[in-house]
């Protein structure tokens, strides 16, 4: 971003109120609205069929169950490759039936329910911390049980619960069905995009535009990586073309080295190199032969040019040559169960922010569940599904969540009283249910609260039709979500000082130690450990990234204080890409660095990490290096004195 736009993110409405008023389109993916559409209504459809109509009785009560399968299915998959939505649907399905197991047991009054609830929901932030599938699959575990603490049919649990089942079921055949039907294969098409970002920032080289196209690369890389060898690793190699697709990444980092060198240094790129990748592109995303001829190498063209044809030649090899596309795939190194138990348990039990979560929300959810006891409200159970939807992690900031998610579940319940209101009872509640359903794809893509808005329609409809009750339930239905909203701004987030804090010290550190890191492979490792070590550098740089983002949505002082940072990350980001640089210098024939020189850059950086502790810099001396590491000696200077200038302002901060 430039410094114009930093201005203007500082000085514009603040960025949480943006945050939640923002509607900002995203694409509208029909293929999932019209599955949506059909497969969320179908299994109520069959049991009016069979019922003859909305009438009480066992064929409604497994249509409404059937139903919420469906839902739960339908919206666990997202977009990326067809083994990865499996698993986020087994989850949702595993996780929401025990759900619907426990929920049975937190019904009544008492103390038992309370500790029931408060021991589930600990379990249950445990468990998020382990993966995205398996978190998505503790929201459900909380979403079912909160249900069935209140819904009441004339079913046996066990039919529930498996007719719940046969919904999700049928909602992963439409789901395998669209799959199977989709023009491009997801795992293709994200490699394909690294290549389109190359070139975006060929083009951009030596233009103001440059910076923005270097982090939509990084975007790219990330999300390539984790499709393609993240799914190669979990399928074992028994996947060809996952490891001719992982050949062709490992094939494009001298390409990506050279192309963030050319942007850095502002040489317009050949043209010539900008068609070669592009059409690399082509070939990988529809699948096809590169039919020109691989461009020629360049002698005496100046080294960044020559780094970037360098590169495009050595992925033209691999893309054209499918031996050579399938031996590029570095393999993928076994983890012993026992190291892998023990990375499980750092991210659970040994994580302090795990624990600290555990207890947040178990201590909400406990609330919750003594406000469903001893409050006069209608349906008290939308008190601990709402804590649960609300406080749930990997969904942003939980001001932001509470304040959206009452937003639009106020809208919500006025669209969803309008429905019930029009309506006769019968099958048109079908139709409208579809309709309400239908969006909640692209609403997802947008933001919580208008996910909300679309979302609370659907449960409205479909509880209903389970338990019939007056247009009083809708404001009812209202006031416990305000309830609950209430419950988790006060005793998740107001209570908790450390949810105020940016954490931005961790992210600042640890993308200061992989830039160390990086350093070091640049210069003394292996092209591997380098092409290792700059990954894992410029994935701590979006990290914090994404810290910076989460943060600016909340209220100030924390956006205020988050904003005054991104100065320093833009200048982490800049040191980055001249080690990338002095790496191409180097290979187009610079003389390597004394090493001496890189070990007192190398404690310059890591002194970056103890002055983000510090809150300041000890040591104002410039860093002196000469050739190819000049550049980055200057980089680490403007981001420690952006530190010292930054300095006042954190201890002015929260």
């Amino acid at each position: 971003m430039t410094d114009r736009g930093f201005r203007e993110r500082v000085f514009r409405a603040p960025a949480w109120l943006e945050e939640l008023v923002r509607t900002s389109p995203p694409p509208v993916p029909w293929r999932d609205v019209v599955r949506f559409a059909v497969t969320v209504p179908a299994p109520l459809a069959v049991a009016v069929a069979v019922e003859g109509g909305v009438r009480p009785g066992a064929a409604l009560g497994a249509g409404v169950f059937a139903t919420t399968g469906a839902l739960a299915a339908s919206l666990a998959p997202q977009s990326g490759p067809l083994r990865d939505r499996l698993r986020r649907i087994a989850a949702s399905i595993g996780f929401g039936a025990v759900g619907l197991i426990v929920g049975q047991y937190a019904t009544g009054g008492g103390w038992g329910p309370v500790l029931l609830i408060a021991a589930l929901s600990a379990v249950a932030a445990l468990i998020s911390s382990v993966n995205a599938a398996m978190s998505l699959g503790s929201l459900q575990l909380l979403i079912y049980a909160a249900l069935s603490s209140g819904l009441v049919t004339p079913l046996s649990l066990p039919v529930e619960v498996a007719f719940f089942c046969c919904g999700a079921a049928w909602a992963t055949l439409t789901t395998l069905i669209q799959a199977r039907t989709e023009a491009l294969d997801p795992d293709r098409s994200s490699v394909a995009a690294v290549f389109t970002a190359i070139a975006d920032l060929l083009t951009a080289s030596g233009t103001p535009e440059s910076e923005e196209s270097r982090r939509a690369l990084t975007t790219a890389l990330n999300a390539a990586y984790d499709r393609v060898i993240r799914s190669r690793s979990h399928s074992a190699g028994r996947i060809k073309e996952l490891s001719e697709l992982a050949g062709v990444l490992n094939a494009a980092a001298p390409l990506v080295e050279g192309a963030v060198a050319a942007a850095r240094a502002g040489v317009p790129a050949d043209p010539a190199d900008v068609a070669a990748v592009r059409a690399l592109a082509t070939a990988l995303r529809d699948d096809e032969e590169l039919t020109d001829e691989r461009p020629p190498p360049l002698d005496d063209a100046p080294p960044v040019h020559r780094a970037v044809r360098h590169g495009v030649r050595l992925v033209w090899n691999v893309v054209g040559d499918p031996e050579e596309r399938a031996g590029a795939a570095a393999p993928h190194p076994e983890v012993a169960l026992r190291t892998r138990l023990r990375e499980l348990a750092d991210r659970t039990l040994a994580s302090p922010d795990s624990r600290a979560f555990a207890v947040r929300l178990a201590l909400c959810m406990t609330i919750a569940e003594i406000a469903r006891q001893y409050l006069p409200i209608q349906r008290p159970y939308w008190v601990l599904l709402t804590v649960a939807i609300i406080l749930k992690p990997d969904f942003g900031s939980v001001f932001t969540r509470a304040v959206q998610r009452g937003a639009g579940t106020l809208l919500g319940v006025l669209l969803g009283s309008a429905l019930l209101a029009v309506l006769p009872r019968g099958p048109w509640v079908l139709l409208a249910m579809a309709v309400a359903a239908a969006p909640l794809p692209w609403a997802r893509n947008a933001n919580f609260g208008l996910f909300s808005v679309f979302q609370t329609p659907v449960i409205i409809l479909l509880l209903d039709v389970a338990l019939p009750s007056g247009p009083g339930v809708v404001g009812a239905r209202l006031i416990d979500t305000l309830i609950g909203c209430a419950i988790v701004l006060v005793f998740g987030y107001l209570l908790w000082p450390q949810t105020w804090r940016a954490p931005l010290d961790e992210a600042l550190r640890d993308a200061a130690l992989a830039l160390d890191a990086f350093v070091e492979a640049a210069f003394t490792g292996t092209p591997i450990e380098r092409r290792r070590a700059r990954r894992h550098n410029y994935r701590a740089l979006t990290e914090l990234q994404t810290q910076l983002q989460r943060r600016l949505a909340e209220p100030p002082p924390i956006s205020t204080w988050a904003a005054a940072w991104w100065p320093v990350i833009v200048q982490l980001e800049r040191t980055s890409d001249a080690v990338t640089e002095a790496v191409i210098a180097q290979r187009g024939g610079e003389p390597a660095p004394d090493l001496a020189q890189v070990a007192v850059l190398r404690r310059a950086i890591r002194r970056l990490e103890e002055d983000a502790r510090a809150h300041g810099i000890t040591d104002d001396a410039e860093i002196h290096a000469d050739g190819v590491l000049a550049p980055v000696a200057r980089e680490v200077d403007a981001a420690r004195r952006l530190i010292r200038e930054n300095a006042p302002g954190r201890r002015d901060g929260p």
